[in-house]
């Protein structure tokens, strides 16, 4: 979407149907700026990912400090946040996820430490950044009604009193102009008959919801959160209702599920796929959580802060065999593949094998300048299995069907390897 808003109208927001995600093209509209000021390069592009970045350590820093009196120890619980895989991914990639996680956290900051101006401003950005964005405004409205309900012990009609509701309306105004001038001017939000995610926003039957509430689980323990998970049940069973005295574990717990509730609620009833990163603010609060038992109930306090370190450190690490789906866009395991994929291509040019002429899988069939900002206009095929030559790697995420065809049909013409990550270039086989 950056690219169509550069190339045509920065305020041209009506983005062509055949790559239009519904949602609002906030990211695409900030890089179009960046880029016609400083240039059409790929270092602008993570330049302006730099603010946000160190926006969101600022905030962290300010919600640590909400809830871990000892100063000395605030450090320990960011570098123990930001080991994070999913999170830590966020930093080098270039999407939206750092921008909507600043925002955030500057809302939540902003209730915690009694501030509706930049709760108002934090409110303006996060409705306005994508449809997942806006359902975490409704999460932050969920926690902040239950908190003084229920934690502060506030009566219902002091809390929804004029100022409170006109915050947050008038915060949503942004992600609902948006949504009411798609309906106006398309007629639909997320996806069409002739979309290429119609397929992703269906609503599940019975199995097809189990089944998603299986991977939401599993979400939650991988890359390395299975340790997180294991301290929190274990200090549960431990301790009980002791952890849930205090007015801070309260508010942590409350704030994991109310925040990414509408998420988890979407996810569960669409089949579109569940991401590891969407429920990155849940993770941290889940972290945070943890570190604070761990303050409060444990004696031998490093040796559990050094297992739950290094069990986060380590899930950069889980690779899953290639017949499972693996989030490698939500883990700093998928590195290796850039500088792997210029080498490739380098071999395709070397050989006089025209890119073009070769096939490929998402997201590795834009044109090549979209990826390299290096004018490259050339594009991969579509696998459709009678294609001569195959670009496959271990970061696309295959059906059954394709990896089967890719054993039976295909050889390896050349094989680029560099740590965890395999590109092959396969031939098709002579029949």
């Amino acid at each position: 979407m950056g690219n169509y808003l550069y190339e045509n109208s920065l305020f041209d927001w009506n983005i062509p149907i055949s790559f239009d995600p519904g949602h609002p093209p906030f990211l695409g509209f900030l890089l179009a700026i960046f880029w016609k000021i400083f240039g059409h390069e790929l270092w602008v592009s993570h330049l302006l990912i730099l603010p946000f970045t160190i926006g969101f350590f600022f905030q962290i820093r300010k919600f640590t400090s909400y809830f871990i009196d000892a100063t000395n120890k605030h450090f320990f619980l960011f570098i123990l946040i930001i080991a994070e895989p999913s999170l830590a991914t966020s930093f080098v990639i270039v999407n939206p996820e750092i921008i909507i996680l600043f925002f955030f956290f500057l809302v939540v900051n902003s209730i915690l430490f009694k501030n509706d101006y930049l709760k108002f401003i934090g409110l303006i950005f996060l409705s306005i950044i994508s449809y997942r964005s806006m359902m975490l405004v409704a999460g932050i409205f969920l926690f902040d009604l239950l908190n003084k309900l229920y934690i502060q012990r506030e009566k219902i009609n002091s809390i929804l009193n004029f100022k409170f509701l006109l915050i947050y309306f008038f915060g949503s105004i942004t992600g609902i102009s948006f949504v009411v001038w798609r309906l106006i001017t398309k007629g639909w939000l997320q996806t069409h008959p002739d979309s290429p995610w119609a397929s992703l926003w269906q609503f599940v039957d019975i199995k097809w919801f189990v089944k998603n509430c299986f991977i939401l689980v599993q979400r939650y323990l991988d890359f390395g959160k299975i340790f997180i998970f294991l301290f929190l049940i274990i200090s549960f069973i431990l301790f009980g209702k002791r952890i849930i005295t205090t007015v801070k574990n309260k508010q942590l717990l409350l704030l994991s599920i109310s925040s990414v509730f509408f998420v988890i609620l979407v996810s569960l009833i669409s089949t579109n796929t569940i991401g590891h990163r969407y429920f990155i603010v849940s993770y941290i609060v889940f972290i945070t959580l943890s570190f604070r038992i761990i303050i409060l109930f444990f004696t031998r306090k490093k040796i559990i802060y050094s297992i739950l370190f290094l069990g986060l450190v380590t899930g950069n690490l889980w690779i899953y065999p290639k017949e499972i789906s693996q989030g490698w866009d939500a883990t700093l395991a998928h590195i290796p593949y850039h500088s792997l994929r210029l080498e490739a291509i380098n071999y395709l040019n070397k050989e006089n094998i025209n890119v073009e002429d070769v096939a490929s899988f998402f997201p590795n069939l834009t044109k090549l300048d979209l990826v390299d900002f290096k004018g490259d206009t050339r594009s991969f095929q579509k696998f459709n299995k009678k294609n001569k030559y195959v670009f496959y790697a271990t970061v696309f995420n295959l059906s059954d069907d394709e990896l089967k065809s890719l054993e039976n049909d295909y050889t390896i013409l050349k094989e680029f390897n560099n740590f965890n990550i395999t590109i092959n270039i396969y031939i098709l086989k002579e029949k």
